[in-house]
């Protein structure tokens, strides 16, 4: 049962990966922005950057999961 659980909660294809990070770069774009209105001037400006950047380089990382797993799928023994 747990299996079954785990597995809605695991990104299988690089479309749903796209759409997390799609997810993810919404929410990075509406904290930078909350972030410039706190922070006028180049502060917000670093910190809006800051948080697209970590996106970036996370969805970098969500992708090259995906195509890792693709390569090689999980064995039963090794879940």
């Amino acid at each position: 049962m747990l299996t079954r659980i785990r597995r809605l909660f695991t990104i299988k294809t690089r479309f749903e990966a796209f759409a997390v990070i799609y997810a993810l770069a919404l929410g990075a774009a509406d904290r930078g922005i909350i972030y410039m209105a706190q922070y006028p001037g180049v502060g917000g400006k670093l910190l809006f950057l800051a948080c697209c950047s970590a996106v970036m380089m996370g969805g970098g990382k969500i992708l090259d999961a995906v195509k890792l797993q693709a390569q090689q799928p999980l064995t039963p023994a090794t879940a």
